[in-house]
């Protein structure tokens, strides 16, 4: 599943919840930085995982523990916040001048930074 988010263990149970779950409402903003990254493929693998999950398990708001299964106990169905984060990701992906829709007047005013490959790839 996209967008692990991870934070210290509000408890000691690692990977549920707030600590470390799948969100697949993130997904929207994954699908940006891509975009913007100039790594729509990535995106596209991400959305292609999502639509084979999401609808089939119901729309939960997340996913749990570190292989991202389903956890129903604590995810909740049908989650609108799931459906539009996978809706606004398709649509960027297919038209990425859509992307331009989220930015405020303010973001074009701010120079982007180079970005290079790290060492470490």
């Amino acid at each position: 599943m996209p967008t692990k988010f991870m934070t210290p263990p509000l408890e000691e149970v690692s990977w549920s919840y707030h600590n470390g779950g799948c969100w697949p409402t993130l997904l929207w903003l994954l699908t940006a930085a891509c975009i913007e990254t100039g790594r729509p493929q990535t995106a596209k693998t991400a959305i292609e995982q999502v639509e084979q999950r999401l609808s089939k398990d119901g729309w939960p708001e997340y996913y749990d523990g570190k292989a991202g299964r389903y956890i129903r106990k604590q995810a909740r169905k049908y989650q609108t916040w799931s459906i539009s984060g996978y809706l606004v990701a398709k649509l960027m992906i297919e038209n990425p001048t859509n992307l331009s829709l989220i930015f405020l007047e303010e973001d074009k005013k701010i120079a982007k930074p180079r970005l290079t490959r790290s060492a470490s790839f």
